[in-house]
Protein backbone atom coordinates (compact mmCIF):
# COMPACT_ATOMS: atom_id res chain seq x y z
CA UNK A 1 0.00 0.00 0.00
CA UNK A 2 1.57 3.85 -0.84
CA UNK A 3 2.79 5.95 2.15
CA UNK A 4 -0.31 8.76 1.05
CA UNK A 5 -0.47 12.06 3.34
CA UNK A 6 -2.80 14.64 3.69
CA UNK A 7 -1.73 17.76 4.18
CA UNK A 8 -4.33 20.34 4.97
CA UNK A 9 -3.79 24.17 3.83
CA UNK A 10 -7.31 25.92 5.13
CA UNK A 11 -5.50 28.06 7.24
CA UNK A 12 -3.22 29.15 5.39
CA UNK A 13 -4.22 28.85 1.47
CA UNK A 14 -7.94 29.70 2.64
CA UNK A 15 -6.77 32.69 4.22
CA UNK A 16 -6.05 34.21 1.20
CA UNK A 17 -9.62 34.84 1.59
CA UNK A 18 -9.91 36.79 4.70
CA UNK A 19 -6.81 37.96 4.92
CA UNK A 20 -5.90 35.65 7.18
CA UNK A 21 -8.75 36.83 9.68
CA UNK A 22 -10.04 33.91 11.22
CA UNK A 23 -10.69 34.94 14.58
CA UNK A 24 -9.43 32.94 17.31
CA UNK A 25 -12.48 30.99 17.89
CA UNK A 26 -12.84 29.85 14.12
CA UNK A 27 -8.79 29.32 13.77
CA UNK A 28 -9.42 26.91 16.88
CA UNK A 29 -12.66 25.06 15.56
CA UNK A 30 -10.65 24.98 11.99
CA UNK A 31 -7.67 23.10 13.79
CA UNK A 32 -9.69 21.02 16.17
CA UNK A 33 -11.88 19.29 12.77
CA UNK A 34 -8.91 18.43 10.98
CA UNK A 35 -6.95 16.75 14.30
CA UNK A 36 -10.24 15.45 15.07
CA UNK A 37 -10.55 14.11 11.37
CA UNK A 38 -6.80 12.69 12.00
CA UNK A 39 -5.17 14.74 8.95
CA UNK A 40 -1.22 13.80 8.50
CA UNK A 41 -0.13 17.48 8.09
CA UNK A 42 -1.88 20.89 9.30
CA UNK A 43 -0.77 23.91 8.08
CA UNK A 44 -1.16 26.64 10.29
CA UNK A 45 -0.59 29.51 7.95
CA UNK A 46 2.46 32.08 7.07
CA UNK A 47 5.34 33.94 8.64
CA UNK A 48 5.36 37.17 7.41
CA UNK A 49 7.73 39.80 10.08
CA UNK A 50 6.02 42.63 7.92
CA UNK A 51 2.52 41.24 7.75
CA UNK A 52 2.04 39.13 10.38
CA UNK A 53 -0.09 39.49 13.75
CA UNK A 54 0.91 37.65 16.91
CA UNK A 55 -2.84 36.49 17.60
CA UNK A 56 -6.60 36.07 15.77
CA UNK A 57 -4.78 35.85 12.36
CA UNK A 58 -2.69 33.21 10.80
CA UNK A 59 -0.31 35.07 9.09
CA UNK A 60 1.85 34.81 11.94
CA UNK A 61 4.62 38.10 12.96
CA UNK A 62 7.42 35.08 13.76
CA UNK A 63 6.73 31.30 14.51
CA UNK A 64 6.53 31.57 18.08
CA UNK A 65 3.61 33.31 18.32
CA UNK A 66 2.15 30.54 16.47
CA UNK A 67 1.82 28.42 19.82
CA UNK A 68 -0.51 30.98 22.10
CA UNK A 69 -2.10 31.86 18.60
CA UNK A 70 -3.37 28.25 17.61
CA UNK A 71 -0.79 25.58 18.90
CA UNK A 72 -1.88 25.30 22.46
CA UNK A 73 -1.85 21.82 22.46
CA UNK A 74 -0.34 19.22 19.66
CA UNK A 75 -2.05 15.76 18.53
CA UNK A 76 0.54 12.90 18.23
CA UNK A 77 0.93 11.57 15.06
CA UNK A 78 0.31 14.57 13.94
CA UNK A 79 2.73 16.98 11.91
CA UNK A 80 2.42 20.92 12.57
CA UNK A 81 3.84 23.23 9.26
CA UNK A 82 3.83 26.79 8.54
CA UNK A 83 4.58 28.48 4.90
CA UNK A 84 7.22 31.08 3.97
CA UNK A 85 7.85 32.95 0.89
CA UNK A 86 11.41 33.48 -0.44
CA UNK A 87 11.87 36.62 1.27
CA UNK A 88 9.30 37.47 3.61
CA UNK A 89 11.00 36.72 6.51
CA UNK A 90 14.24 36.39 7.78
CA UNK A 91 16.00 32.39 8.57
CA UNK A 92 18.00 33.94 10.37
CA UNK A 93 15.36 34.91 13.15
CA UNK A 94 13.62 31.95 12.91
CA UNK A 95 14.03 30.02 17.33
CA UNK A 96 15.05 26.45 17.90
CA UNK A 97 12.36 24.32 16.69
CA UNK A 98 11.05 23.28 20.40
CA UNK A 99 8.53 20.25 21.04
CA UNK A 100 5.16 22.68 21.35
CA UNK A 101 6.25 24.19 18.38
CA UNK A 102 5.70 23.96 14.89
CA UNK A 103 7.61 20.53 13.30
CA UNK A 104 8.08 22.18 9.76
CA UNK A 105 8.62 25.06 7.32
CA UNK A 106 7.67 24.95 3.59
CA UNK A 107 9.62 27.77 1.58
CA UNK A 108 8.01 28.65 -1.54
CA UNK A 109 9.59 30.64 -4.19
CA UNK A 110 9.72 31.87 -7.94
CA UNK A 111 12.36 30.41 -10.97
CA UNK A 112 14.07 33.25 -10.10
CA UNK A 113 15.12 32.69 -6.89
CA UNK A 114 15.30 28.88 -7.07
CA UNK A 115 19.04 28.97 -6.52
CA UNK A 116 18.54 31.29 -3.19
CA UNK A 117 16.99 28.85 -1.53
CA UNK A 118 20.03 27.24 -0.80
CA UNK A 119 21.16 29.03 2.53
CA UNK A 120 17.80 29.85 3.55
CA UNK A 121 16.55 26.16 3.48
CA UNK A 122 19.53 25.05 5.09
CA UNK A 123 19.16 27.50 7.99
CA UNK A 124 15.24 25.92 8.22
CA UNK A 125 17.30 22.44 8.47
CA UNK A 126 20.08 23.45 10.73
CA UNK A 127 17.46 24.79 13.59
CA UNK A 128 15.53 21.37 13.60
CA UNK A 129 12.41 22.13 11.15
CA UNK A 130 11.28 19.53 8.86
CA UNK A 131 11.50 21.42 5.38
CA UNK A 132 9.30 21.29 2.20
CA UNK A 133 10.50 22.58 -0.79
CA UNK A 134 7.56 24.71 -3.04
CA UNK A 135 8.55 25.79 -6.15
CA UNK A 136 5.63 28.34 -7.52
CA UNK A 137 3.74 27.45 -10.42
CA UNK A 138 5.79 24.41 -11.55
CA UNK A 139 5.10 24.46 -14.48
CA UNK A 140 6.70 27.19 -15.57
CA UNK A 141 10.45 25.37 -15.68
CA UNK A 142 11.40 23.59 -18.93
CA UNK A 143 12.55 20.13 -18.78
CA UNK A 144 16.10 21.43 -18.34
CA UNK A 145 15.57 23.88 -15.57
CA UNK A 146 13.06 21.74 -14.06
CA UNK A 147 15.84 19.02 -13.93
CA UNK A 148 18.41 21.63 -12.49
CA UNK A 149 16.30 22.53 -9.84
CA UNK A 150 16.03 18.86 -8.82
CA UNK A 151 19.84 18.51 -8.94
CA UNK A 152 20.38 21.27 -6.58
CA UNK A 153 18.04 19.60 -4.24
CA UNK A 154 19.61 16.40 -4.45
CA UNK A 155 23.10 18.03 -3.64
CA UNK A 156 21.94 20.36 -1.34
CA UNK A 157 19.05 19.06 0.59
CA UNK A 158 19.07 14.93 0.38
CA UNK A 159 17.14 15.11 3.88
CA UNK A 160 14.71 17.45 3.29
CA UNK A 161 11.10 16.36 4.31
CA UNK A 162 9.72 16.70 0.40
CA UNK A 163 9.40 18.47 -3.19
CA UNK A 164 6.45 19.73 -4.42
CA UNK A 165 4.51 20.09 -7.94
CA UNK A 166 2.83 23.69 -7.24
CA UNK A 167 0.09 24.14 -9.99
CA UNK A 168 0.01 27.43 -8.31
CA UNK A 169 -2.44 29.01 -11.15
CA UNK A 170 -4.75 26.02 -11.83
CA UNK A 171 -3.66 25.61 -15.21
CA UNK A 172 -2.33 22.02 -14.95
CA UNK A 173 -4.23 19.10 -17.31
CA UNK A 174 -3.57 15.70 -17.62
CA UNK A 175 -0.71 15.85 -20.33
CA UNK A 176 0.98 18.26 -17.80
CA UNK A 177 0.29 16.04 -14.70
CA UNK A 178 2.23 12.84 -16.42
CA UNK A 179 4.74 15.24 -18.01
CA UNK A 180 5.80 16.57 -14.10
CA UNK A 181 5.07 13.25 -12.55
CA UNK A 182 7.62 11.17 -14.84
CA UNK A 183 10.23 14.25 -14.73
CA UNK A 184 10.31 14.67 -11.07
CA UNK A 185 9.79 10.88 -9.97
CA UNK A 186 12.88 9.42 -12.17
CA UNK A 187 15.51 12.30 -11.32
CA UNK A 188 14.95 13.40 -7.77
CA UNK A 189 16.63 11.44 -5.06
CA UNK A 190 14.58 8.05 -4.23
CA UNK A 191 13.94 8.54 -0.54
CA UNK A 192 12.37 11.93 -0.64
CA UNK A 193 8.36 12.76 -0.57
CA UNK A 194 6.89 14.05 -3.39
CA UNK A 195 3.91 16.34 -3.00
CA UNK A 196 1.51 17.83 -4.97
CA UNK A 197 -0.32 21.86 -4.23
CA UNK A 198 -3.57 22.18 -7.05
CA UNK A 199 -5.67 25.31 -7.62
CA UNK A 200 -8.96 24.55 -9.49
CA UNK A 201 -9.20 27.24 -12.07
CA UNK A 202 -9.99 24.30 -14.29
CA UNK A 203 -11.78 21.86 -11.95
CA UNK A 204 -9.26 19.73 -12.27
CA UNK A 205 -7.87 19.25 -9.02
CA UNK A 206 -9.67 15.98 -8.13
CA UNK A 207 -8.59 14.80 -11.22
CA UNK A 208 -4.89 15.44 -11.09
CA UNK A 209 -4.91 14.33 -7.41
CA UNK A 210 -5.88 11.20 -8.64
CA UNK A 211 -3.15 11.04 -11.34
CA UNK A 212 -0.78 11.62 -9.15
CA UNK A 213 -2.15 8.87 -6.60
CA UNK A 214 -2.11 6.20 -9.36
CA UNK A 215 1.27 6.97 -10.43
CA UNK A 216 3.47 4.10 -10.15
CA UNK A 217 6.19 4.82 -7.66
CA UNK A 218 7.57 3.64 -4.62
CA UNK A 219 8.08 7.05 -3.36
CA UNK A 220 6.18 8.61 -0.50
CA UNK A 221 3.33 11.18 -1.38
CA UNK A 222 1.60 14.46 0.02
CA UNK A 223 -1.30 15.74 -1.26
CA UNK A 224 -2.59 19.42 -0.43
CA UNK A 225 -6.31 20.13 0.36
CA UNK A 226 -8.18 22.58 2.23
CA UNK A 227 -11.74 22.28 3.59
CA UNK A 228 -14.50 22.60 0.86
CA UNK A 229 -11.73 23.66 -1.14
CA UNK A 230 -11.08 27.39 0.39
CA UNK A 231 -8.64 28.70 -1.19
CA UNK A 232 -7.79 32.13 -3.61
CA UNK A 233 -9.88 32.45 -6.52
CA UNK A 234 -10.97 29.08 -7.31
CA UNK A 235 -10.07 27.27 -4.78
CA UNK A 236 -7.96 24.44 -3.96
CA UNK A 237 -9.03 20.60 -3.81
CA UNK A 238 -11.26 19.70 -1.30
CA UNK A 239 -10.10 18.18 1.87
CA UNK A 240 -13.50 16.47 2.53
CA UNK A 241 -13.55 14.70 -0.97
CA UNK A 242 -10.00 13.80 -1.52
CA UNK A 243 -10.31 12.09 2.55
CA UNK A 244 -13.37 9.78 1.23
CA UNK A 245 -11.40 8.77 -1.75
CA UNK A 246 -8.40 7.43 0.68
CA UNK A 247 -10.93 6.00 2.99
CA UNK A 248 -12.81 4.17 0.21
CA UNK A 249 -10.02 3.01 -2.21
CA UNK A 250 -6.78 2.88 -0.08
CA UNK A 251 -7.55 1.63 3.55
CA UNK A 252 -7.33 5.09 5.10
CA UNK A 253 -9.57 5.90 8.00
CA UNK A 254 -10.20 9.26 7.98
CA UNK A 255 -13.21 10.91 9.65
CA UNK A 256 -15.14 13.42 7.56
CA UNK A 257 -17.76 13.97 10.21
CA UNK A 258 -15.89 16.62 11.72
CA UNK A 259 -15.27 18.49 9.07
CA UNK A 260 -18.73 18.20 7.92
CA UNK A 261 -19.86 19.64 10.71
CA UNK A 262 -16.85 22.60 10.67
CA UNK A 263 -18.09 23.54 7.66
CA UNK A 264 -21.62 23.80 8.46
CA UNK A 265 -20.70 25.92 11.41
CA UNK A 266 -17.74 27.89 10.18
CA UNK A 267 -16.67 27.36 6.58
CA UNK A 268 -19.97 27.86 5.44
CA UNK A 269 -20.29 31.32 6.76
CA UNK A 270 -16.80 32.49 5.48
CA UNK A 271 -18.00 31.22 2.15
CA UNK A 272 -20.98 33.46 2.55
CA UNK A 273 -18.82 36.45 3.25
CA UNK A 274 -15.98 35.61 1.09
CA UNK A 275 -16.73 34.07 -2.18
CA UNK A 276 -14.19 31.15 -3.23
CA UNK A 277 -14.62 28.79 -6.31
CA UNK A 278 -15.07 28.29 -10.22
CA UNK A 279 -15.68 31.54 -11.91
CA UNK A 280 -15.39 32.37 -15.85
CA UNK A 281 -12.62 35.02 -14.46
CA UNK A 282 -10.95 32.18 -13.16
CA UNK A 283 -10.96 30.17 -16.21
CA UNK A 284 -9.47 32.86 -18.18
CA UNK A 285 -6.51 33.58 -15.96
CA UNK A 286 -5.79 29.71 -16.34
CA UNK A 287 -6.05 30.27 -19.80
CA UNK A 288 -3.05 32.82 -20.28
CA UNK A 289 -1.39 31.45 -17.25
CA UNK A 290 -1.44 33.95 -14.92
CA UNK A 291 -2.30 34.94 -11.44
CA UNK A 292 -6.30 34.83 -10.75
CA UNK A 293 -5.65 38.59 -9.11
CA UNK A 294 -5.26 40.41 -12.56
CA UNK A 295 -8.70 37.86 -13.97
CA UNK A 296 -10.34 38.98 -10.76
CA UNK A 297 -9.14 42.60 -11.05
CA UNK A 298 -10.44 43.17 -14.51
CA UNK A 299 -13.87 41.76 -13.64
CA UNK A 300 -15.10 43.26 -10.57
CA UNK A 301 -14.53 46.73 -12.34
CA UNK A 302 -17.69 45.55 -14.07
CA UNK A 303 -17.04 47.78 -17.03
CA UNK A 304 -15.68 44.95 -19.83
CA UNK A 305 -17.91 41.44 -20.64
CA UNK A 306 -16.16 38.70 -20.32
CA UNK A 307 -15.12 38.28 -23.72
CA UNK A 308 -13.12 41.49 -23.06
CA UNK A 309 -11.62 40.40 -20.02
CA UNK A 310 -10.00 37.46 -21.60
CA UNK A 311 -8.42 39.57 -24.09
CA UNK A 312 -7.34 42.03 -21.76
CA UNK A 313 -5.69 39.20 -19.88
CA UNK A 314 -3.54 38.01 -22.82
CA UNK A 315 -1.80 41.32 -23.17
CA UNK A 316 -0.56 40.40 -19.59
CA UNK A 317 3.45 40.82 -20.18
CA UNK A 318 5.18 37.46 -19.59
CA UNK A 319 7.40 38.81 -16.64
CA UNK A 320 4.28 40.61 -14.80
CA UNK A 321 1.70 37.28 -14.99
CA UNK A 322 3.23 35.48 -12.22
CA UNK A 323 2.82 38.15 -9.27
CA UNK A 324 0.22 40.96 -9.49
CA UNK A 325 0.75 44.55 -9.39
CA UNK A 326 -1.99 46.74 -9.30
CA UNK A 327 -0.22 49.73 -10.88
CA UNK A 328 0.71 47.27 -13.98
CA UNK A 329 -3.18 46.16 -14.19
CA UNK A 330 -4.27 49.92 -14.22
CA UNK A 331 -2.09 50.98 -16.60
CA UNK A 332 -2.56 47.87 -19.08
CA UNK A 333 -6.58 48.54 -18.36
CA UNK A 334 -6.63 52.19 -19.49
CA UNK A 335 -3.94 51.02 -22.57
CA UNK A 336 -6.46 48.54 -23.65
CA UNK A 337 -9.51 50.76 -23.55
CA UNK A 338 -7.54 54.06 -25.17
CA UNK A 339 -6.10 52.04 -28.26
CA UNK A 340 -9.41 53.18 -29.72
CA UNK A 341 -9.36 56.95 -30.37
CA UNK A 342 -11.22 59.89 -31.96
CA UNK A 343 -10.94 63.17 -32.62
CA UNK A 344 -13.95 64.42 -30.89
CA UNK A 345 -13.89 68.05 -31.11
CA UNK A 346 -16.92 68.73 -33.43
CA UNK A 347 -18.66 66.20 -31.45
CA UNK A 348 -18.39 68.39 -27.86
CA UNK A 349 -18.81 71.53 -29.38
CA UNK A 350 -22.25 70.68 -30.70
CA UNK A 351 -23.19 68.61 -27.30
CA UNK A 352 -21.84 72.32 -25.46
CA UNK A 353 -24.14 74.29 -27.74
CA UNK A 354 -27.14 72.16 -26.64
CA UNK A 355 -26.26 71.77 -22.47
CA UNK A 356 -24.96 75.40 -21.70
CA UNK A 357 -26.48 77.02 -19.32
CA UNK A 358 -29.30 74.12 -19.23
CA UNK A 359 -30.77 72.25 -16.48
CA UNK A 360 -30.03 68.87 -16.79
CA UNK A 361 -31.63 65.93 -15.49
CA UNK A 362 -29.34 62.59 -15.17
CA UNK A 363 -31.12 59.28 -14.69
CA UNK A 364 -28.90 56.49 -13.16
CA UNK A 365 -29.95 52.81 -12.91
CA UNK A 366 -30.69 53.16 -9.24
CA UNK A 367 -33.72 51.02 -7.76
CA UNK A 368 -35.18 54.42 -6.28
CA UNK A 369 -36.31 55.36 -9.79
CA UNK A 370 -38.61 52.62 -9.53
CA UNK A 371 -40.80 54.19 -6.98
CA UNK A 372 -40.35 58.06 -8.92
CA UNK A 373 -40.48 56.95 -11.66
CA UNK A 374 -43.80 59.21 -12.94
CA UNK A 375 -42.22 61.94 -11.04
CA UNK A 376 -38.40 61.51 -13.59
CA UNK A 377 -40.67 61.16 -17.03
CA UNK A 378 -42.47 64.20 -16.19
CA UNK A 379 -39.11 66.29 -15.35
CA UNK A 380 -37.39 64.69 -18.63
CA UNK A 381 -40.33 66.01 -21.00
CA UNK A 382 -40.24 69.25 -19.47
CA UNK A 383 -39.03 72.00 -22.67
CA UNK A 384 -36.41 73.85 -20.52
CA UNK A 385 -34.81 70.56 -19.20
CA UNK A 386 -32.95 68.20 -21.25
CA UNK A 387 -32.28 64.52 -20.00
CA UNK A 388 -29.62 61.86 -20.23
CA UNK A 389 -30.17 58.41 -19.23
CA UNK A 390 -27.22 56.54 -17.76
CA UNK A 391 -27.28 52.82 -19.18
CA UNK A 392 -30.96 52.61 -19.33
CA UNK A 393 -33.91 53.60 -21.60
CA UNK A 394 -36.65 55.58 -19.90
CA UNK A 395 -37.27 58.16 -22.55
CA UNK A 396 -34.61 60.23 -22.00
CA UNK A 397 -33.37 62.76 -24.24
CA UNK A 398 -29.85 61.15 -24.50
CA UNK A 399 -28.64 57.74 -23.33
CA UNK A 400 -25.15 57.63 -22.33
CA UNK A 401 -23.50 54.10 -21.91
CA UNK A 402 -20.72 52.20 -21.73
CA UNK A 403 -21.69 49.25 -22.21
CA UNK A 404 -21.42 47.76 -25.46
CA UNK A 405 -24.33 45.52 -25.18
CA UNK A 406 -27.03 48.61 -24.25
CA UNK A 407 -25.19 50.70 -27.00
CA UNK A 408 -25.83 47.84 -29.73
CA UNK A 409 -29.76 47.70 -28.72
CA UNK A 410 -30.00 51.55 -28.49
CA UNK A 411 -28.42 52.12 -32.15
CA UNK A 412 -30.84 49.35 -33.61
CA UNK A 413 -33.98 51.57 -31.90
CA UNK A 414 -32.12 55.13 -33.30
CA UNK A 415 -31.89 56.00 -30.04
CA UNK A 416 -30.06 59.41 -29.43
CA UNK A 417 -26.18 58.13 -28.11
CA UNK A 418 -23.24 59.51 -25.91
CA UNK A 419 -20.96 56.81 -26.34
CA UNK A 420 -16.95 56.49 -25.11
CA UNK A 421 -14.23 55.54 -27.73
CA UNK A 422 -13.97 52.25 -25.99
CA UNK A 423 -16.97 51.11 -26.83
CA UNK A 424 -17.68 52.72 -30.25
CA UNK A 425 -15.19 53.66 -32.22
CA UNK A 426 -17.79 55.28 -35.29
CA UNK A 427 -21.15 56.62 -35.11
CA UNK A 428 -23.14 59.41 -37.42
CA UNK A 429 -26.33 60.88 -36.88
CA UNK A 430 -27.70 60.34 -33.73
CA UNK A 431 -24.59 58.74 -32.16
CA UNK A 432 -21.98 61.01 -30.20
CA UNK A 433 -18.60 59.21 -29.99
CA UNK A 434 -16.45 60.76 -27.03
CA UNK A 435 -12.58 60.19 -27.23
CA UNK A 436 -12.58 57.83 -23.84
CA UNK A 437 -9.40 59.22 -22.50
CA UNK A 438 -10.84 62.57 -22.06
CA UNK A 439 -13.48 61.94 -19.99
CA UNK A 440 -12.25 59.21 -17.69
CA UNK A 441 -11.26 60.49 -13.75
CA UNK A 442 -7.91 59.00 -12.60
CA UNK A 443 -6.47 58.86 -9.07
CA UNK A 444 -5.04 55.68 -7.34
CA UNK A 445 -7.90 53.59 -9.69
CA UNK A 446 -9.49 54.22 -13.30
CA UNK A 447 -12.91 55.70 -13.09
CA UNK A 448 -15.10 55.49 -16.34
CA UNK A 449 -18.20 54.61 -15.54
CA UNK A 450 -21.25 56.34 -17.12
CA UNK A 451 -21.59 58.85 -14.41
CA UNK A 452 -18.49 60.02 -14.48
CA UNK A 453 -18.44 60.89 -18.41
CA UNK A 454 -21.55 62.42 -17.94
CA UNK A 455 -20.27 64.36 -15.07
CA UNK A 456 -16.96 65.74 -16.43
CA UNK A 457 -18.95 66.26 -19.65
CA UNK A 458 -21.55 68.35 -18.15
CA UNK A 459 -19.29 70.54 -16.29
CA UNK A 460 -16.98 71.20 -19.64
CA UNK A 461 -20.28 71.92 -21.18
CA UNK A 462 -21.49 74.41 -18.24
CA UNK A 463 -24.54 73.42 -17.67
CA UNK A 464 -26.05 75.30 -15.04
CA UNK A 465 -27.78 72.56 -12.58
CA UNK A 466 -28.14 68.91 -12.78
CA UNK A 467 -30.45 67.11 -10.92
CA UNK A 468 -29.68 63.43 -10.14
CA UNK A 469 -32.25 60.10 -9.75
CA UNK A 470 -30.85 57.34 -9.20
CA UNK A 471 -28.34 58.03 -7.66
CA UNK A 472 -28.80 55.61 -4.42
CA UNK A 473 -25.20 54.22 -3.77
CA UNK A 474 -23.66 50.92 -3.69
CA UNK A 475 -24.93 48.16 -0.90
CA UNK A 476 -23.35 44.54 -0.58
CA UNK A 477 -27.49 43.35 -0.74
CA UNK A 478 -26.86 43.07 -4.77
CA UNK A 479 -30.72 42.78 -4.48
CA UNK A 480 -30.82 46.53 -3.74
CA UNK A 481 -28.24 48.69 -6.20
CA UNK A 482 -30.13 48.25 -9.50
CA UNK A 483 -33.69 49.10 -10.99
CA UNK A 484 -32.68 46.77 -14.00
CA UNK A 485 -32.23 43.67 -11.98
CA UNK A 486 -30.17 42.36 -14.83
CA UNK A 487 -27.71 45.16 -14.25
CA UNK A 488 -26.93 43.71 -10.70
CA UNK A 489 -23.10 42.64 -9.76
CA UNK A 490 -22.02 41.60 -6.12
CA UNK A 491 -19.85 44.09 -4.30
CA UNK A 492 -18.16 43.51 -1.17
CA UNK A 493 -18.51 45.86 1.78
CA UNK A 494 -15.00 47.10 0.63
CA UNK A 495 -15.59 47.95 -2.73
CA UNK A 496 -18.85 49.79 -1.62
CA UNK A 497 -17.66 51.90 0.51
CA UNK A 498 -14.89 52.75 -1.80
CA UNK A 499 -17.55 53.57 -4.39
CA UNK A 500 -19.72 55.57 -2.41
CA UNK A 501 -16.79 57.45 -0.99
CA UNK A 502 -15.80 58.61 -4.79
CA UNK A 503 -19.25 59.28 -6.42
CA UNK A 504 -20.07 61.19 -3.07
CA UNK A 505 -16.96 63.42 -3.60
CA UNK A 506 -17.19 63.62 -6.91
CA UNK A 507 -20.34 65.12 -6.96
CA UNK A 508 -19.36 67.60 -4.35
CA UNK A 509 -16.21 68.94 -6.73
CA UNK A 510 -19.18 69.57 -9.69
CA UNK A 511 -21.49 71.22 -6.78
CA UNK A 512 -18.03 72.97 -5.67
CA UNK A 513 -17.03 74.20 -9.37
CA UNK A 514 -20.57 76.36 -9.68
CA UNK A 515 -23.26 74.19 -10.94
CA UNK A 516 -26.11 73.27 -9.03
CA UNK A 517 -26.70 70.24 -7.49
CA UNK A 518 -29.90 68.74 -6.51
CA UNK A 519 -30.71 65.02 -5.54
CA UNK A 520 -34.37 63.97 -6.83
CA UNK A 521 -34.56 60.12 -5.24
CA UNK A 522 -32.92 59.48 -1.68
CA UNK A 523 -28.92 58.93 -2.36
CA UNK A 524 -26.02 57.65 -0.16
CA UNK A 525 -23.99 60.29 -2.32
CA UNK A 526 -25.82 63.65 -0.33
Amino acid sequence: MKKIKILDVTLRDGGCVNNFNFGSVYMDKIISALEESGADIIELGYLDENKGSVRDRTQYVNETVIIDAILKHKNAGIKYVAMMDYGKFDADKLSERTEDGIDGIRLAFHKKNKNDIISVGKKIIEKGYLFFIQPMITLRYSDAELIELIELVNKEFPNASGFYIVDSFGEMRPNDMSRMLNLVDHNLISSMTLGFHSHNNLQLSYSNAMSMLQFPTTRELIVDCSIMGMGKGAGNLNTELIMEHMNLFYGKKYKISPLMEVIDNVINQLHDEFYWGYAPEYYLSSANHCTPSYASYFYNKHMLPIDQVGELLGTIAEEKKISFDREYAEKLYRDYNERKTVDDTAVVSELKSEFKGKIVLLVAPGKSIAKHMDKIRKLSEENDSLSIGLNIDIGTDYMLTTRKEVYDKAVEEGKKIIVPSNISKGGRGKVKVLDYKKWIDIDDSTHDSSSVIALKLLQYCGVKKIMFAGFDGFSVNINDNYFDQNMRHPVNAKQAETQNRYYKDLIQRISNSGIETEFLTESLYK
